[in-house]
């Protein structure tokens, strides 16, 4: 049994702006995405790291990844969701990463992702029959909108956790879990949850969170730039 991670990152993240996709947004002097790649390359436990590009990605040649090669593949085949990118990267990598070997599925825009969210993660659910996910319990009050924008209730947080990634899974359920999901599953922990089954939730921390907007790119450069003082 062996550990791999893969990272969609086929999309153009449109609601960052720029003329360049999301994932390749200057951050701390290198692509965004080079930081959770980093850190995921730097687990002893991972054997390999896969990243799903578009077909067509004419950025990732323009930098320097030499530094990754040893532990890192590209697979060009991403698709026009995420589930499809992440099943057409299951389906790449079925000669060399067995049915029963786990599968840690990161989102790339996730670039303070922290090695020992990566081991925690691994620690938790190494042993579970199921599998599971980073996710943080919601803290906020929750209200759900109605009509011009007005508040039409206020919904309970109690249990309620806010999922990130990895999201981690063996191979063969999650390639079959993504083929028999509907269109609207929005991650990985949806589709095996559509079997019926129950993934694990393992607390992480704010830090971990995905950039969406221009301001979240501000946010993770202070958090990369102050980790550890």
């Amino acid at each position: 049994m062996k550990y791999f991670a893969l990272v969609p990152a086929a999309g153009g993240g449109t609601r960052m702006g720029g003329e360049c996709p999301k994932q390749y947004l200057p951050l701390a002097g290198t692509p965004l995405i080079r930081h959770a790649l980093q850190t995921l390359a730097g687990v002893p436990a991972i054997s390999r790291v896969y990243v799903v590009l578009a077909p067509d990605d004419e950025f990732w040649d323009g930098f320097d990844w030499r530094d990754l090669a040893a532990r890192l593949t590209v697979l060009r085949c991403g698709g026009a969701t995420r589930a499809e990118s992440v099943t057409n990267g299951l389906r790449a990598t079925q000669a060399s990463v067995a049915a029963d070997d786990w599968v840690l599925v990161h989102d790339a825009a996730r670039c303070c992702l922290t090695r020992a969210h990566v081991e925690r993660l691994i620690a938790d659910v190494g042993g579970d029959p199921v599998g599971g996910l980073l996710a943080v319990p919601v803290a906020d009050t929750l209200k759900r909108a109605g009509g011009e924008q007005r508040v039409a209730a206020t919904v309970a947080r109690d249990g309620l956790w806010q999922a990130q990634t990895p999201q981690m899974f063996r191979h063969g359920m999650l390639l079959g879990a993504l083929g028999a999901a509907p269109p609207s599953v929005t991650d990985e922990a949806s589709a095996v949850e559509a079997l019926g089954l129950q993934p694990k939730l393992v607390a992480a921390d704010a830090t971990n969170f995905k950039v969406t907007y221009p301001l979240d790119l501000q946010l993770a450069g202070w958090i990369l730039a102050n980790r550890g003082r």
